[in-house]
């Protein structure tokens, strides 16, 4: 896409008048200044290559910044209304419900371009019939197997894959990452097993704001959630870093996880499968499907080179192939993602090839808090009636949504 603009920014990207063969003058922007990006610690190592690409083709300089996961989606929010904050962001869709809301992103223009990615990387940058990012990579969870402990998997059901997984004689039957605050994206396989989604979704995949995991589904994993918490196959106690160093020490035939493990993984020199999530419920156990981009502030500073980077440079093949080397996580781009010629990453194309979109509504950012307390306090015995806590759970969501309506 070829961008143009008048005038000049204040950080120096002045545009410069060029006349080409007819006489016709056009304009193109002078790619100076100073470009502020921002990116939390799962994603710094796989952007710095392609920023100091960036910089190397265009002479200008790159300011990346690293911020803790936890703060950068709310520091955006919170400095870019005041002028602070970056010219863009590295993130996930999901918060483009929220960013546009607050009104601190600007809408992209891929043009034609949108047709070279995955129709579900573009919808998930979507918002009221604009764009709002430009994807790089899509991304979801499975069932990893460690070939060298089991090296077939018969189970069809996650309670038969638990039975499996004692049978091997390791210290973990299946190894899901939890910690102290819960993780529901984690267990949203096994949730949506039992016909419990966080919200419904209407006749085109569009979610509304209406909650879909309250009722007699709802009652039935939160009652199966206190079951695996007892057996012991679920355990606060093992966060992310746990049970990744847990299954590079071989004490698990199986964990559930995405390809930000799975490269540590086989740089290890574990032979491994993956899989589909298994159902417990029932019903087919579907994880959720993100997508990561970049964003371009509403204030930027440089909005000409913010455009640059974002819309053109981060959307070729190569820089996609790049990211895809670094980060494991199949390209946005069809065209680089064709290429990909990976048994691991096809394992995690299968699993989530009828996943379920995060969904982007702003209603989302508020249910985690409750969701993940909720899970950890029935899994780690605090909540002795897990269809009441449930239930007071879903209660106190509807309440968050209603406060915000």
């Amino acid at each position: 896409m070829t961008l143009t603009a008048c005038g000049s920014d204040s950080d120096g990207g002045t545009a410069e008048t060029t006349a080409p063969a007819g006489g016709e003058e056009t304009t193109a922007p002078a790619l100076t200044g100073t470009l502020t990006m921002w990116v939390d610690e799962t994603r710094i190592d796989v952007m710095k290559p392609i920023v100091e690409q960036f910089q190397t083709e265009t002479g200008v300089k790159v300011d990346l910044v690293q911020k803790v996961s936890g703060d950068i989606r709310t520091d955006f929010v919170s400095q870019v209304p005041t002028g602070e904050g970056p010219d863009v962001i590295i993130g996930a869709h999901d918060w483009t419900g929220e960013f546009v809301n607050n009104g601190v992103v600007a809408p992209i223009q891929l043009g034609d371009k949108a047709e070279e990615f995955s129709t579900s990387a573009v919808q998930a940058f979507t918002y009221d019939g604009q764009i709002y990012g430009a994807p790089y990579a899509i991304e979801n969870i499975a069932l990893v197997r460690n070939n060298a402990i089991l090296p077939e998997t018969k189970a069809t059901t996650f309670d038969e894959l638990v039975a499996e997984g004692k049978a091997a004689g390791k210290t973990y039957s299946v190894l899901i990452q939890q910690g102290d605050q819960g993780d529901a994206y984690h267990l949203y396989p096994l949730q949506t097993s039992f016909d419990a989604p966080i919200f419904t979704q209407d006749a085109d995949g569009s979610y509304t704001s209406e909650l879909g995991l309250g009722g007699e589904n709802g009652d039935k994993f939160a009652t199966y959630l206190q079951k695996l918490g007892q057996e012991k196959v679920l355990d606060p106690a093992l966060g992310g870093d746990q049970v990744k160093e847990a299954f590079l020490a071989g004490e698990s035939p199986y964990i559930v996880t995405g390809p930000w493990y799975t490269t540590e993984f086989t740089n290890a020199g574990l032979d491994i499968s993956v899989l589909p999530v298994p159902s417990a419920g029932g019903s087919e156990a579907k994880p959720f499907v993100g997508v990561q981009g970049a964003f371009i502030s509403a204030k930027s500073k440089n909005p000409v080179l913010a455009n640059e980077f974002v819309t053109n440079f981060l959307t070729t093949e190569a820089v996609q192939t790049e990211l895809y080397k670094a980060g494991g996580r199949l390209p946005a781009l069809k065209t680089a993602a064709a290429k990909v010629d990976d048994p691991v990453l096809a394992g995690f194309n299968e699993a989530g090839a009828t996943g379920a979109p995060m969904p982007s509504i702003p209603e989302m950012g508020a249910m985690w808090q409750f969701w993940g307390t909720t899970q950890v306090q029935i899994i780690g015995g605090q909540a002795t009636d897990p269809a009441g806590a449930w239930n007071t759970m879903v209660t106190n969501m509807q309440g968050a949504i209603d406060s915000a309506s």
